[in-house]
């Protein structure tokens, strides 16, 4: 007879998961007019003098069910990981890859040249440059005498 471990974590995450799925579709979320997002891609932000980058997770997903938009002063990534429909009828143990919406914004922070943001896709990773803006300078005011 095989030895069947516990996994306390396991168990947290689907508790999660379900609590995550009774807030679908909530109140707060139709005012902002978009859908209650089941799982979050990892990402990575990394800041440079000139532009911010991002790198987003996103394996076995489809060009066309991601999203990338920038209102005011938040890049908002969204879209959908649709499940394998020929594989549902199979008999699975266990099923750890999320499925569903997501739905991830950032605040930038600084000024950004949204019109020259600049995103592509390859091999399941999202990878994001926005440039940023050349900051406001003070302008110096001269004095004369009366």
């Amino acid at each position: 007879m095989p030895i069947v471990r516990w996994d306390p974590f396991s168990e947290m995450l689907q508790l999660r998961d379900e609590i995550g799925r009774w807030f679908e579709g909530s109140a707060v979320e139709r005012e902002k007019g978009r859908k209650s997002a089941i799982w979050a891609p990892d990402v990575d932000i990394k800041e440079t003098d000139k532009e911010i980058q991002i790198k987003a997770d996103l394996p076995g997903m489809k060009l066309e069910d991601i999203e990338v938009s920038v209102d005011d002063d938040q890049l908002i990534i969204q879209g959908e990981r649709k499940e394998e429909k020929e594989e549902k009828e199979k008999g699975y143990i266990r099923v750890e890859r999320n499925y569903g919406s997501f739905y991830r914004a950032f605040n930038l922070g600084v000024p950004v040249k949204a019109d020259q943001i600049k995103a592509t896709y390859k091999d399941g990773v999202l990878e994001i440059t926005v440039p940023k803006a050349e900051a406001k300078k003070p302008k110096k005011i001269a004095i004369t005498s009366k």
